[in-house]
């Protein structure tokens, strides 16, 4: 094994499926047995999917039914957008890349065993061809990070706490991350934890359903900085009747994706909301404390006593993704947050852009890939030991 450093690019495309972050990290070995590798932050950037793109991402993910011809050109499709968001971030941001982590487009998650064809097993689907990267830029690329995770009993996800451990560990200090995406997710670091020590889990929706809600109610993409739920008012019956769904119920190690809060959910959602009040408002202010809701009971439920047992002073909740963005949201957070002893800030605070986060750890996780080293933290996949993650496309 090398133990050169490596200039690394990270690519993420999330549940949203708004876009595509590429994050470019120069990574070295660490300098003990057990300490963890240097990174440093060279530049970030982010580019939005083409309509048509986003159009066929949606229309993909967790579908009924559709064509192998469809899904075979989306596949290549995404691997031409990955390569240009490279290509744009290196224009920007002049280096030489040693390699490539993408983590794809999920398209479809199953993170429990089910019935199918006459056996039982779970199973996951990330598309992007991976050979369009490596012919593209020279270097090998490291993708398809989730299955080596599952066949070890994990549930494929999630996989960035390797990278928050490694960036926010303290001998010191609690924290929590909290990533909101199109799914919300969180990785709890005790002071002075071993990686062992860490809980990670999905908690519910992040974005996704705030997302899905503005472009069928404003026609866009989202809502901006939180400011249609903002004029609008918590419809309580229908956010009592969600926050009974079982998945917030279930411990962890857990994971969530569209097949639990896309389309089919989203419309369902819609459709009980509409039974009270027909403002667009209305809706999203539900679904924006749907989000903040979920986020806090996990919280308090499996990680505040943890955390709190020998740490008596504030805990760092650190909050990345694009909901970090949405003001209503992040006030929703605070506001419950704090009288639990959370000091609550975005992650830009600590060096580390709000929308980095996931590309940077796809970085980190096809370092350790190419040097022969686990990526999965067991604690918070539920795997039955660590794990070399994904699979090495050469140019």
């Amino acid at each position: 094994m090398t133990s050169r450093s490596m200039t690394v690019a990270g690519i993420m495309s999330g549940t949203s499926a708004d876009g595509i972050d590429v994050a470019i990290l120069r990574i070295s070995a660490p300098k003990g047995a057990t300490a963890q590798p240097n990174l440093r932050l060279l530049a970030h950037h982010g580019v939005q999917f083409p309509r048509a793109l986003r159009a066929a991402v949606l229309a993909a993910m967790n579908a009924s039914s559709t064509s192998t011809a469809e899904l075979a050109r989306l596949g290549w499709r995404l691997g031409i957008a990955y390569s240009e968001a490279v290509t744009e971030t290196l224009k920007k941001h002049p280096v030489q890349l040693d390699l490539v982590g993408c983590h794809g487009q999920t398209l479809y998650h199953q993170p429990r065993p089910e019935s199918y064809a006459g056996r039982r097993f779970a199973c996951t689907w990330q598309a992007g061809e991976a050979q369009v990267l490596a012919s593209t830029f020279g270097v090998p690329v490291v993708s398809n990070f989730r299955p080596a995770d599952i066949m070890a009993g994990g549930q494929g996800a999630p996989l960035v706490p390797l990278l928050d451990y490694t960036l926010f560990a303290h001998p010191r200090r609690a924290r929590v991350l909290q990533n909101i995406g199109g799914i919300a997710n969180l990785t709890a670091i005790p002071a002075s934890a071993a990686p062992s020590e860490v809980i990670a889990f999905d908690s519910g929706p992040g974005n996704m359903l705030i997302d899905a809600l503005a472009l069928e109610l404003l026609k866009q993409p989202y809502d901006r900085n939180g400011a249609a739920a903002a004029r609008g008012s918590v419809i309580l019956p229908v956010l009592n009747s969600a926050l009974r769904n079982p998945y917030f119920r279930r411990t962890p190690p857990r994971s969530a994706g569209r097949e639990q809060f896309g389309r089919e959910y989203a419309a369902r959602f819609l459709t009980a909301c509409r039974r009270h009040s027909t403002k667009a408002e209305d809706a999203l202010a539900t679904a924006s404390a749907l989000t903040a809701e979920t986020i806090v009971a996990s919280y308090r439920e499996f990680v505040h006593p943890l955390l709190t047992r020998n740490n008596p002073q504030w805990i760092d909740y650190i909050i990345s993704g694009g909901g970090a963005h949405n003001a209503t949201l992040m006030s929703m957070l605070k506001v419950q947050l704090e009288p639990l002893g959370c000091k609550v800030d975005s992650s830009r605070a600590f060096g580390l852009p709000t929308e980095a986060k996931e590309a940077a750890a796809f970085a980190l996780l096809a370092w350790q890939t190419i040097h022969h080293l686990p990526g999965n933290l067991p604690a918070a996949t539920g795997a039955d030991h660590p794990v070399i993650l994904g699979q090495v496309t050469y140019a």
